[in-house]
């Protein structure tokens, strides 16, 4: 079974100053109720929808990680509640452009954890954004959690993926100023997907065909213009502006993480490359284990390598050692 969770929190004031008026924070409860319980937030694109329904009848594709989250899963829904969660800025705050920190993040998701009368969170598993807001989770809550699972995340941004999305918010500044914002958007997310994947599987998928002789398009360019198109209709403006600043505002002190950690580091990851996640190794204070997978889907292999993925997870959280 599968059921929203809600927490009203007010007219919530965040670290920089800014505000999330009448702020709601929205989870998804899924399994067993009195089952453990695992946390999952995702990246700036995903939501607390984690796990197929059957109860609800077809699938639209919203949910992001059903291919780990079923019953009889890797994440197992017979042994234990998922809790998914909309990050900040949601609803009506989305319109708006605020500054939201990580930590900010954290405190939305510990009120949320703490309404629901959890005790203790058995593990968080974060991906991407949801990995640094997971971090700092931690770094926050050590009381409050046994095990935590970050894919594709460290303690701070790496300084490429910093610029990239700078230039990202300009785009869309631009094509704001010329009543284009959306247009921005498009534009932005397209080259988004050149960092979220690799140059191996780029040359792998295409070839640099031209495929439109009058306007000169090319095979990779017509992916990812499918790409832009469609984002506006699941990630406002605002939103995307905040979250994208919120990423490269964040900052945690490795040293504040107690908890035994999992690091999943991607080789070809252009946004968290090994390196960085092997200085988060090395800084934390609790006991931490860092594997690296070969893909060639880059930040995105936690949304692809679900065959690599799922016994690392299952190990993880159910406390099974791991062949070497």
């Amino acid at each position: 079974m599968a059921y929203d969770v809600e927490l009203f929190l007010g007219d919530h004031v965040l670290e920089r100053g800014d505000v999330l008026e009448a702020d709601m924070v929205v989870g998804r409860l899924y399994g067993k109720a009195g089952s453990p319980v695992i946390v999952i937030p995702g990246g700036i694109s995903a939501s607390r929808f984690i796990a197929d329904e059957p109860e609800s009848g077809p699938q639209t594709g919203s949910c992001w990680w059903s291919e780990l989250v079923y019953d009889g899963g890797p994440i197992d829904l017979r042994r234990y509640q998922v809790l998914g969660v909309d990050l900040a800025p949601c609803g009506k705050n989305a319109q708006k452009r605020v500054t939201i920190t990580t930590k900010d993040q954290a405190e939305r998701l510990e009120a949320l954890i703490r309404s629901l009368n959890i005790q203790k969170v058995h593990t968080i598993i974060g991906t991407s954004y949801g990995g640094m807001v997971a971090l700092a989770f931690a770094a926050q809550y050590p009381d409050l959690l046994e095990r935590l699972c970050l894919l594709g995340a460290s303690h701070r941004p790496f300084p490429m993926g910093v610029g990239m999305r700078g230039i990202q918010r300009r785009i869309i500044d631009l094509a704001t100023e010329f009543g284009k914002p959306e247009e921005g958007l498009k534009l932005a997310r397209q080259l988004a997907m050149t960092t979220y994947r690799s140059a191996e599987e780029f040359s792998i998928r295409f070839a640099g065909k031209q495929t439109c002789e009058k306007t000169i398009g090319f095979d990779v360019g017509d992916y990812l213009q499918a790409c832009g198109e469609k984002y506006p209709e699941a990630m406002p403006v605002q939103r995307f502006m905040a979250l994208s600043e919120s990423i490269d505002l964040h900052a945690v002190n490795p040293q504040k993480v107690t908890t035994p950690t999992l690091l999943i580091a991607t080789r070809s990851d252009q946004l968290a490359p090994p390196s960085e996640i092997e200085a988060l190794h090395k800084e934390l204070a609790g006991h931490s284990e860092m594997v690296v997978i070969d893909s060639v889907f880059g930040h995105d292999s936690f949304l692809k390598e679900y065959d690599i993925l799922g016994p690392l997870l299952s190990s993880f959280i159910t406390g099974v050692q791991r062949a070497a």
